[in-house]
């Protein structure tokens, strides 16, 4: 994983950097906003930690360039003032997390490998099992080539079983991930939809590929 440091104080900018290679990134520092825009531009980072009191262009308008630009690299600001407006003034602008100043180097560590995870994600815009794919994109999904007309609803549920391929995904996670909230753990919301999005991917085609893991939850896989 790459990452872009955009710090201007030396001492903290080389305590980040010594961080994160410690951990096995690899780091480049920048200075101030011109600069960090110039290398965003011609390297494809995994992640930017952006400071935004810099010299010059401040981190904010760093991050609103870089998304004008269509560069969608996930990015961790950094500010010695936290009030409430700033950051979410930060996280309107395009920004993916926030940490305060000051902060423990393991947290801000731990945060970047996260956006590297998120990162990951959002590239991979075609998901597949199988005979099975969505496209993040278009938002369309085949099974064997045939499309699958799904709901508002039924589409996040595939996308997040499609994004936790081979893992049981419990009833709980599934109302929080798809639904934003938690229910009632007795409601038998999830069952439902389940129901109508196994009758769309699987009726009609071999192998199956939604299973139940009784008493659990629900698992996207090829084999049973």
């Amino acid at each position: 994983m790459r990452v872009l440091v955009v710090e201007d104080e030396r001492k903290t900018a080389s305590f980040i950097r010594k961080a994160l290679q410690a951990e096995g990134f690899a780091v480049d520092v920048c200075p101030n906003g011109d600069d960090a825009l110039a290398a965003a531009s011609h390297t494809a980072f995994d992640g930017v930690v952006l400071d935004i009191m810099l010299p010059g262009r401040d981190g904010l308008s760093v991050l609103r360039q870089l998304r004008e630009r269509r560069n969608a690299t996930p990015v961790l600001l950094l500010s010695a003032r936290g009030e409430v407006n700033e950051r979410v003034e930060g996280l309107n602008a395009g920004a993916d997390d926030y940490l305060p100043k000051p902060f423990a180097l393991a947290e801000l560590v731990a945060r970047v490998r996260a956006l590297g995870r998120r990162g990951a994600e959002a590239k991979a815009t075609v998901l597949r099992v199988a005979d099975l794919t969505l496209d993040t994109v278009t938002r369309q999904a085949q099974r064997g080539g045939a499309a699958v007309e799904l709901t508002a609803r039924e589409y996040r549920l595939l996308e997040f079983l499609l994004r936790s391929a081979g893992r049981i995904c419990g009833r709980m996670a599934i109302l929080e991930k798809v639904w934003d909230y938690d229910f009632d753990p007795g409601t038998n919301l999830v069952d439902v939809y389940v129901r109508r999005l196994r009758d769309k991917i699987d009726a009609g085609f071999e192998p199956k590929l939604l299973h139940t893991v009784r008493g659990v939850g629900y698992v996207l896989k090829e084999a049973p």
